[in-house]
């Protein structure tokens, strides 16, 4: 869902730590209006990032932030479970790290 950054400054935005390797850790610069829970989601399924390491939400508005990596790992195993999805190298990788479950990457 998009962010109405004129109108709505009380959103929970998702930012991913992600591992670039010899180049390091970083967290992924992030368009405030891809940075909800359901394009991180999809990102990480794609393989948008090299190897994802940690998700964070926070909502300044609401004063909290929480890491929400073990959550965002369920729900992107749900949804390539019910779409039948073909996992990434590193949406494979992700999801044994964080839950522990042995998946099958892509060809």
């Amino acid at each position: 869902m998009p962010v109405d950054t004129e109108n709505d400054d009380d959103v929970t935005v998702h930012i991913v730590l992600d591992n670039f390797g010899e180049q390091g850790r970083a967290y992924v610069e992030t368009d405030e209006t891809r940075a909800d829970e359901s394009t991180v989601i999809e990102n990480i399924i794609a393989g948008a990032y090299s190897r994802p390491l940690r998700v964070v939400a926070f909502n300044t508005a609401e004063g909290w932030s929480s890491d929400v990596t073990e959550d965002i790992a369920w729900a992107i195993s749900d949804r390539v479970h019910i779409e039948q999805r073909t996992l990434t190298k590193s949406t494979q990788e992700f999801l044994q790290r964080v839950l522990g479950l042995d998946v099958s990457a892509a060809d």
